[in-house]
């Protein structure tokens, strides 16, 4: 049994927590026998918390306030604990300057999780979530190429092309890669140089039913052609302009592999998590035709129609990792949660 800590960050804004991974993994965790003791930001906000609170009947969890820009409230959290989750990552795409709001808070929180672990005797694995955002940003031309875990995205690439002011959808997109890379970064050099065995989770974008009460914004990204989100719906082809595919996994599986991980004591390094890799306009297709109950546009004119990549899971399933979901089922469990949460007719 694993005494588990949860690390999870505030995103979307200064006052939302979502908790979208981090709630169902703890589901998961307590589901398999194993003690928790969940970090969270506003453990007096009974909305916010009530999915974490309703999880206490599966087994042995504990709720404690910390925030990741203070180390010394991870202290009593961590301690005792032997698995440390680092989940969730800041996220403000409102924000005019992301690398106070979003890049600087990132490295911060990896900094002051490690570091708190690395003060304890008991903490033996700390597993980060990162994205694939951080492994597939570069200036690599052409088409079929294959992203592994060996890959790493163009950080100085990013930022040397940022406008004066990051004050467009797309270069809000470009801060989020450059805070997963350089957290993500940050935390592997700091593990090596205390001993500390680090692991990373990489997963693509995730969709599928979320426990919490505010709607996930990368459930919202995913389904944005499905509503019609038009900002959105931008903001997913800026995706594919910047990371060279649309790839998903559905949030079950992102969370399976975080357990599967960290009970395999062979497992090291970082291990991506895709499920379906496909394109923005390849997409548009298989959702039109699967919900043509919905006006889903194909025609994007001269937008690319294929992607320029792939995201390899082939690391993790070599490890005995099996995907449960496919793309037909990320989608219509997120449609059935959409339709619930009000945002859908029919």
């Amino acid at each position: 049994m694993l005494e588990v800590c949860a690390c999870q960050a505030i995103t979307v804004d200064a006052e939302v927590l979502t908790g979208f991974l981090a709630s169902l993994l703890v589901k998961l965790l307590l589901e398999k026998g194993h003690s928790v003791n969940m970090t969270v930001w506003d453990h007096v906000n009974e909305k916010k918390i009530s999915p974490l609170l309703a999880l206490k009947s599966l087994g042995n969890l504990k709720l404690s306030r910390a925030d990741l820009t203070d180390e010394a409230s991870l202290n009593d959290p961590i301690a005792g604990g032997d698995t440390v989750f680092h989940v969730a990552t800041p996220i403000n795409f409102a924000s005019e300057d992301p690398e106070i709001h979003m890049i600087k808070p990132a490295i911060e929180g990896v900094i002051n999780v490690t570091n708190a672990c690395a003060k304890l005797d008991t903490v033996k694995c700390v597993i980060l979530t990162s994205s694939a955002a951080a492994i597939t940003i570069n200036q690599f031309d052409g088409k079929g190429l294959v992203m592994d875990e060996e890959n790493w995205s163009d950080a100085e690439f990013l930022t040397s092309k940022k406008p004066p002011t990051w004050g467009n959808f797309l270069n809000l997109l470009s801060a989020y890669p450059v805070s997963k890379i350089l957290a993500e970064k940050t935390a592997r050099k700091f593990a090596r140089e205390n001993n500390i065995d680090l692991i990373t989770i990489i997963p693509s974008l995730i969709a599928g039913p979320s426990l919490t009460p505010d709607i996930p914004p990368s459930i919202s990204l995913a389904t944005s052609l499905i509503t019609g989100n038009e900002s959105l719906i931008n903001q997913l082809k800026g995706m594919q302009i910047l990371s060279g595919s649309i790839s998903l996994t559905h949030v079950e599986d992102v969370c399976r592999a975080h357990v599967f991980i960290a009970e395999k004591k062979s497992a090291s390094g970082r291990y991506i998590c895709c499920a379906v890799n496909s394109s923005f306009c390849e997409l548009a297709k298989f959702l039109n035709e699967r919900f043509s109950m919905y006006e889903i546009p194909t025609d994007f004119g001269e937008f690319p129609s294929e992607a320029k990549l792939i995201i390899s899971s082939v690391k993790i399933i070599k490890e005995g990792f099996s995907f449960k979901y496919g793309i037909e089922e990320i989608y219509d469990q997120s449609v059935v949660y959409l339709k619930a949460n009000d945002l859908l007719q029919n």
